[in-house]
């Protein structure tokens, strides 16, 4: 029997003919819309768990200006990246060496992108890695098991191992991608060193293991909401990566998940945010967290964010991972079983962002 209620709202069919638009949340801006369609709506449950951010609570800040001045000097950084890997999973990073220029092209280079004509755009929409080196669309996990629709466009590209040919790139981005990009990967192999020094061992053990091999970026465009509070910008999960870098504009929305509480991560002019993924967690066995974050969406202005994941993802990886053997013993037996990147991408992206930890199904 076919209710009322089903007739009037099939949320596949809305959300598919959402994506045939191809232009997206900004599309629907554009259309100058005063409701948030249904698709869109968060559960009454998320709504509830809006609660405001506990003010007096940052995460860790570290300068990186003396990591390269003396054994000291350095000795003090890996023990501050020590204590946010493992009290916070999240930290900002100043004194990066990413030049100030770089990071305002890059985020200037992105919103040129998501405000071009949408008939540009759509030359790039896909929801194909194997086809496109560029992929422009919205909501990677439209088609999934994901309750609700977050309130945001994006595009995507691998910058390593297989580089992109400049012509593959939007003019209106591609050589800030490029430069960023490069600058980005120079200091992931930093803070892999870093991240190797904080767990005891040799600072090269994570480079070793292709933590750092593969660069895929993602450049967030979340424009004004006219109900921001039914929405969320991105719903509340934990990164498919061993690290990710995000550059964020000074729109503010980024909250953590620590101790129960949200917690705002404030812009800061000039930083880079670095937080822990679900597969340094589990190499790490639980020394190193992986955090739950989210972004709220907001009425009056838009964001714009890129974040690197070094993660593998959509490209074909055999690697097998389970927690190093340095870090496990008797007393401290593994906590997840093996697995490769490749069968915990396809299930993170069939479960789609819907607030579950897919961390939580290989362990042991």
């Amino acid at each position: 029997m076919v209710t009322k209620n089903s007739i009037e709202f099939d949320p596949y069919i809305e959300r598919k003919a959402f994506d045939e638009t191809k232009e997206g949340v900004k599309g629907l801006v554009g259309a100058k819309i005063t409701q948030v369609p249904r698709i869109f709506h968060v559960s009454q449950g998320s709504l509830t768990d809006k609660n405001p951010s506990v003010s007096d609570l940052e995460i860790p800040t570290i300068d990186f200006a003396n990591v390269h001045v003396d054994k000291a000097s350095r000795e003090a950084v890996v023990e501050k990246v020590r204590y946010a890997a493992e009290k916070w999973g999240f930290f900002q990073v100043i004194n990066h060496g990413v030049p100030l220029n770089v990071l305002e092209e890059m985020k200037d280079g992105g919103l040129r992108f998501h405000e071009e004509d949408p008939e540009v755009k759509k030359s790039y929409f896909s929801r194909d890695f194997n086809k496109n080196k560029f992929v422009y669309n919205s909501n990677f996990d439209l088609y999934s098991a994901s309750p609700s629709v977050n309130w945001r466009d994006a595009f995507s590209c691998y910058m390593a191992p297989d580089p992109p040919s400049p012509e593959d790139l939007p003019v209106t981005c591609r050589d800030a991608m490029m430069e960023f990009s490069t600058h980005v990967m120079s200091l992931g192999g930093l803070l892999f060193e870093l991240l190797s020094e904080a767990l005891g061992l040799r600072s090269d053990i994570l480079k070793s293991m292709d933590c750092l091999k593969t660069v895929l970026m993602i450049c967030n465009y979340y424009p004004p909401c006219p109900q921001p509070d039914l929405t969320l910008g991105i719903s509340k999960h934990s990164d498919n990566s061993f690290l990710t870098v995000l550059l964020q504009d000074n729109i503010g929305g980024l909250q953590i998940l620590h101790q129960d509480s949200w917690v705002d991560v404030s812009p800061l002019p000039g930083a880079l945010v670095i937080n822990i993924g679900d597969f340094l967690q589990l190499i790490t066995n639980d020394k190193f967290v992986s955090v739950e974050h989210r972004v709220l969406a907001n009425r009056e202005e838009t964001r714009i964010s890129i974040a690197c994941f070094f993660s593998s993802s959509a490209l074909p990886n055999s690697t097998v991972y389970g927690p190093m053997k340095e870090l496990v013993s008797e007393e401290n037996p593994p906590k997840y079983r093996d697995i490769t990147l490749t069968e915990y991408t396809q299930g993170y992206f069939a479960k789609g962002l819907d607030g579950t930890s897919h961390l939580s199904n290989f362990r042991i």
